[in-house]
């Protein structure tokens, strides 16, 4: 069973968040001649990396009303590292078919789930369109989490009398725990630490999340195997029991002692009983701070970009550079700054991203820099939008001397400067790094690492180009640790990926964008959670949406704290 001996608990996918949001219209177009509309709302959601919508659900309808408020929610699975694109179809219904080309079609609006969770206090209100010359009202949404799926288990079981399973000695037994999922299948989600000869083992307690254990719904059947470790990883099955999250919650009682079956022993054997008992010892649950609740009580994420400009890159007029710029496809590096971009824009409510380039020579002396604004405004590196970085980007190729050596310490530590400022959980800063090569101040770059990890920053790397990338393994400290000069970082704050392991072979640059996209960010959540954690930061209470109107829901956001200085 090489899967078992495989599993690793940081990279096990763990269901998302459910988020429920509530749906309002106002204003809406009165399509019936005797009475007012009678509005329904149709969802439809798209696959990852694909353009195709499908319906997701449909609100009631309301009779006769222009302005109504939905009692049925839309349950949503939220992916902070999914870009997950959202429609909403709004309809007067005529009659009792479901066949939407049936009804009057009101307005349509479009967004990502991120925006709404994004927006002050979870609410954002739009203008519906899509029926030329007419003003066809506004929607508006709330999102709120669901709260089971906060709840943290912490639990510790022992088992009696499990079967003998080696020949020199007793079995070495752990326990593996599955969620089911919807289609009946198994996910593996939790692996207890195996107990060396020993037939009646007491495993220590472990704490996981509901949401990991049954994806929030309590009834869900939750499967344990039983295994006998092998040196060889062809570890041997003991045998099996079912329960769920409900029964756990009870406790240590007598439903909480479960037998160990063995189907093919009990096909074989008569007289066969059980291959032992395993039972809960303790249970306890808690409720944990989330991520969506720190952006609902106003965090802002801060994205700053740095992309490497170095002579390795080769001729940016060249089709065999990584920088050319073709009329006809992004590049990688415009393909990995969209792609993470677009994402974290929705939770940074200015929209101004601070933009830098380094291992160029810059005009007009040819002064080597490793942290120059790609908008060579020294004063103000911020761009408009991610669309404002990337023509940046591109203005910057035209303008520079790609040179080099590859050093990173630089832009890290100017980004770990601002994050110094605002420390009070309400900003966290998140710095894309771009580059085609080796480190070239990897001492530096390990000590700049280290100082930045008691900061509120994450930082990831994004590999490009047919380089071998060894040596950015040891900053991302998924394995070990980072550490300089014999300290330790405090958090593991770097995620290294290289681009080409998401590249779609069949040239599908949607697919291969929102792949990365899923890696690279899926860490982000739990390091902001880390980082208020270990300072003791809880979320504030969520911020009231006050507007009314659609005119004042496009407020001028506030600027940002610190401002993010270029340095030559």
């Amino acid at each position: 069973m090489a899967t078992i001996g495989d599993f690793d608990p940081l990279n096990s996918i763990v269901p998302a968040t459910k988020i429920e949001i509530t749906v309002s219209c106002r204003n809406l177009l009165d399509m019936d001649t005797f009475s007012k509309s009678d509005p329904v709302v149709v969802l439809y959601v798209q696959g990852l990396g694909t353009k195709e919508w499908r319906e997701f659900g449909r609100t009631e309808v309301i009779d006769n009303t222009l302005n109504p408020d939905f009692v049925r929610k839309f349950v949503l699975d939220f992916f902070f590292e999914e870009k997950q694109n959202l429609r909403f179809d709004v309809y007067n219904v005529d009659t009792r078919s479901s066949n939407l080309s049936k009804h009057d079609f009101l307005g349509q609006m479009f967004c990502t789930l991120g925006e709404i969770i994004g927006s002050t206090g979870s609410r954002l209100e739009k203008t519906l369109s899509g029926i030329p010359g007419k003003k066809c009202g506004t929607i508006i949404f709330t999102a709120e989490e669901l709260s089971n799926c906060r709840d943290i288990a912490t639990m510790q079981f022992c088992a009696n009398k499990l079967d003998k399973k080696d020949f020199f000695g007793k079995s070495d037994p752990f326990l593996v725990f599955y969620r089911s999922n919807e289609d009946g299948t198994f996910t593996i989600c939790h692996k207890t630490e195996v107990i060396k000869n020993n037939l009646n083992p007491v495993w220590q307690s472990f704490t996981i999340p509901a949401r990991a254990l049954c994806n929030g719904d309590y009834d869900r059947t939750v499967k344990v195997d039983v295994y006998d470790w092998d040196r060889d990883g062809s570890h041997d099955f003991i045998g099996e029991f079912t329960t769920s999250y409900r029964e756990l919650s009870r406790g240590q009682s007598q439903f909480n002692v479960y037998e160990v079956l063995n189907p093919k022993k009990k096909g074989k054997k008569k007289k066969y009983v059980n291959s032992g008992t395993v039972t809960l010892l303790s249970f306890k649950v808690e409720s944990e701070c989330t991520f969506v609740d720190f952006i609902r009580g106003g965090t802002q994420l801060n994205f700053t970009v740095a992309i490497d400009f170095t002579a390795s890159n080769g001729n940016p007029s060249q089709p065999t550079s990584l920088h050319y710029m073709s009329p006809y496809q992004m590049n990688a590096y415009a393909m990995a700054l969209k792609a993470v971009g677009e994402i974290i824009q929705d939770y940074d409510s200015d929209k101004l991203f601070p933009a830098y380039g380094f291992g160029a020579k810059l005009p007009p002396d040819g002064k080597i820099s490793h942290a120059f604004p790609l908008n060579s405004n020294t004063e103000n590196p911020n761009c408009v939008g991610i669309e404002g970085v990337l023509e940046a980007y591109f203005q910057s190729l035209r303008a520079v001397q790609l040179y080099g050596p590859t050093n990173f310490a630089p832009v890290i530590q100017q980004v770990a400067r601002c994050a110094a400022e605002v420390t009070d959980g309400s900003q966290y800063f998140v710095l894309l790094m771009i580059t085609d090569g080796v480190i070239s101040d990897m001492a530096q770059t390990k000590e700049a690492v280290v100082n930045a990890a008691s900061l509120p920053m994450s930082i990831i790397i994004v590999g490009v180009g047919p380089a071998e990338f060894d040596a950015m393994e040891e900053l991302d400290g998924d394995e070990v640790r980072v550490s300089s000069r014999g300290r330790f970082a405090e958090r593991d704050i770097v995620q290294f990926v290289p681009f080409r392991d998401y590249i779609d072979r069949s040239g599908n640059q949607v697919l291969s964008m929102a792949r990365l996209a899923k890696d690279v960010l899926a860490e982000i959540p739990d390091q902001l959670l880390s980082f208020m954690k270990s300072r003791g930061i809880e979320p504030r209470p969520p911020k009231p949406a006050t507007f009314d109107s659609p005119s004042m829901a496009m407020t001028t956001p506030a600027p940002k704290e610190c401002k993010m200085q270029g340095r030559h």
